[in-house]
């Protein structure tokens, strides 16, 4: 229990860090410098104000300054970053796979909430992901063979790359042929294009670090996690465009820790 603490409070200090990013990288400010102040006032934040969950209690919501409200998403991401760095501790252990699938939920975490405010997904985090994911997991070629290097973790990111990135590209490209060319279909919100870049970047970098077979089950996930809330959005804003970024990140998520029961229930194994 002490242990599941630690690494708690580990992540809420990490979710702090991700808050810096998710407000900076869309404005294509530095994340280490400045030090933390507020986005009204630009006020710096002390450090007995910055304390994860706590300082946003104390503070009432407020900033001490200007006492203009704090956004609810500080809170979130924070404890958002802790619950699951507990998750993935239960599931893996202080393992390397641990370290390996953290640096993945951080890129996922600063994806998702950048995507739903800006509808777009920083390079830094996709492609950046990517060669970081590549990385790790090349590593674990010397895992397996302490008097050599075995390529298969290599050869498993690099196809992780190839078929995210390539299915969500073709099937983007697919639909555009058919629904703006072949039906002469109107843009939508001056849109000729149904998926965008950042987001082939991102099941790419999901990839990289998942191989290709839990990418491409995330590709198919995903949809059926966005429908309801895209029924939502178009019911309400009468909006057809959504971020998809979300819905990638939760899909990558669920087949990481379930994939195989998931590919059981499509495919009974008889």
């Amino acid at each position: 229990m002490l242990t599941k603490i630690i690494v708690f409070i580990f992540g809420s200090i990490v979710g702090s860090f991700l808050n810096v990013c998710i407000q900076r990288m869309p404005k294509s400010e530095s994340i280490v410098w400045p030090r933390s102040h507020c986005p009204k006032c630009k006020k710096r934040i002390s450090g007995y104000d910055n304390i994860p969950f706590i300082s946003y209690i104390l503070l009432k919501g407020r900033c001490r300054s200007c006492k203009e409200r704090i956004s609810l998403r500080y809170p979130l991401v924070e404890l958002l970053t802790a619950l699951l760095t507990v998750v993935l501790f239960n599931r893996f252990g202080l393992s390397y796979n641990f370290f390996l699938y953290m640096v993945m939920l951080w890129g996922l975490i600063i994806a998702t909430f950048v995507d739903i405010s800006h509808r777009i997904i920083p390079d830094e985090v996709s492609v950046g992901g990517m060669i970081i994911g590549f990385i790790m997991v090349s590593i674990k070629g010397f895992s397996f063979n302490p008097l050599g290097y075995t390529f298969h973790p290599m050869l498993r990111s690099i196809l992780g790359i190839i078929v995210g990135g390539g299915i969500i590209y073709l099937t983007g490209v697919i639909f555009d042929l058919v629904y703006f060319k072949w039906l002469k279909r109107p843009a939508i919100n001056g849109e000729t294009e149904s998926m965008g870049g950042g987001d082939i970047k991102l099941l790419a970098m999901i990839g990289a670090f998942v191989g290709w077979q839990k990418a491409l089950l995330t590709f198919f996930l995903a949809p059926f996690l966005g429908i309801f809330v895209s029924i939502i959005i178009l019911i309400k804003k009468k909006d057809h465009t959504i971020p998809y970024g979300p819905f990638l990140s939760f899909a990558a998520l669920i087949c990481l820790f379930w994939s195989d029961k998931i590919i059981q229930l499509i495919l009974p194994l008889k």
